[in-house]
């Protein structure tokens, strides 16, 4: 008998109408003949109205306290979820992450699955007919604390869920019907794809393309876990997350992306001695801040140089302590914040194999008065940092240079075929 293991996001379950729907969606999957794993976030809205009650108490809460308050939201939806399926006359049970092992580290906020015990377990719930609801987004560490696995983390939870079961399948159900070409709110041209690369949608995860985390991509990835994105609302096919295989037709571009809320940190006049850089970045990952785009100008005289990065906006604060602080400790270092920036990328696996891209979009850019910061590249990959005012016309302008909206499989073909994992 087949496993599946199937994801609710909080928008497809905001009242009791759309938990009937999931619920609907969960037993017609175990009416043709499948074990069903239901995981579930917390209902639309919960989780901010559980920070914004956490700091009307304080203004400082704790990680654990908060961990343990935001972990409620999801026990709410297990619930919900298992009386939407009872009222439809099928067996379910719900479960925390405490209950089904799933096992953490300490970090709260923002903690990473280990192991998960409850597999033998949650086999037997399955066995025994019930669908198991499981809440996403949780876990319990090495002394039973709860934990919250930050941003995307039902999707994470879901993806490693179906990795630990071999599950046939991992549907993650959200309020749109895939994954498309580029955000259809700024592109209107934009194609939803059939499939996708999980390389490339692991790199539009991260470059702001927000139907999954880039954490559960990349764990799907590594466990071989088929995963399919869908639309709650309609039973449209949705998109494959598959391997790449010469099987499956490859374009050069696949997607384009904007990311906001960006700004670039430079430091000044850096002393140019070997480690410093390791120290510099030693303290930004203290701090736990994420960085990209990492330029180094050596100055002429070779004795200084100017280190800059781009981090998300939230992160300017500790990025300028941290400068002054350094600038304390090596005189004449000063630090510089330039804010209100973006990036729009274009991601492709043919890129691998082709040239041209970079002169293309760089041109598109231009015609469009999109005046490029920053140039970050990789093997599939090809960012540009821009003004933020600019990221939307920039986004439709590498959209329809590569012609995303007309190629069946999203971009333009370079050749081939499909297999999945």
């Amino acid at each position: 008998m087949s496993i599946v293991v199937q994801k609710f996001g909080g928008t497809s379950l905001a009242n009791a109408e759309k938990f009937h729907r999931a619920a609907r969606r969960a037993i017609q999957a175990k009416l043709a003949g499948n074990q069903v794993v239901v995981v579930v976030s917390a209902m639309d809205q919960t989780t901010d109205e559980l920070v914004g009650l956490a700091y009307e108490v304080t203004d400082r809460p704790s990680r654990r306290e908060m961990d343990q308050l935001l972990a409620t939201g999801e026990q709410v939806s297990i619930a919900l979820m298992a009386m939407a399926i009872h009222h439809a006359g099928h067996d379910a049970i719900s479960m925390t992450g405490a209950q089904i092992g799933i096992k953490t580290d300490r970090s709260h906020g923002r903690a990473r699955i280990r192991e998960i015990t409850g597999r033998t377990q949650l086999m037997s719930l399955l066995n025994q007919g019930s669908i198991v609801i499981v809440a996403g987004f949780q876990g319990v560490d090495e002394q039973f604390n709860v934990t919250t696995l930050g941003r995307g983390g039902s999707d994470t939870t879901a993806v490693a869920l179906a990795a630990s079961l071999q599950a046939d399948v991992c549907e993650i159900y959200t309020d749109v019907d895939g994954i498309y070409s580029a955000d259809p709110r700024i592109v209107p041209a934009a194609r939803k794809l059939d499939y996708i690369f999980y390389d490339e949608m692991l790199e539009l995860a991260s470059l702001g393309a927000q139907v999954m985390h880039s954490r559960s991509i990349e764990l799907g990835k590594n466990y071989g876990v088929r995963l399919c994105v869908r639309s709650s609302l309609t039973d449209a096919k949705g998109t494959d997350i598959v391997n790449v295989s010469s099987d499956l037709q490859q374009v050069i571009v696949r997607g384009a992306a904007l990311k906001k809320g960006l700004a670039r940190v430079e430091l000044v006049r850096v002393p140019n001695r070997p480690g410093i850089a390791s120290e510099i970045f030693r303290r930004v990952a203290e701090r736990e801040v994420m960085v990209d785009d990492i330029i180094q100008v050596i100055h002429a005289g070779g004795t200084t140089a100017d280190l800059s990065f781009t981090v998300d906006k939230g992160d300017v604060e500790a990025c300028r302590n941290l400068g002054l602080e350094l600038g304390q400790e090596m005189p004449g270092l000063a630090v510089e914040i330039r804010d209100k920036l973006a990036k729009v990328s274009v991601v492709g696996v043919g890129m691998r194999t082709h040239t041209g891209v970079a002169s293309r979009m760089f041109e598109a850019l231009h015609q469009s008065n999109v005046n490029i910061e920053n140039i970050a590249t990789s093997e599939i990959v090809i960012s540009c940092v821009i003004r933020e005012e600019d990221g939307e016309r920039a986004l439709r302008a590498v959209h329809e240079v590569f012609e995303l909206d007309r190629a069946a499989g999203g971009g333009q073909a370079v050749a081939g075929t499909l297999q999945k994992p």
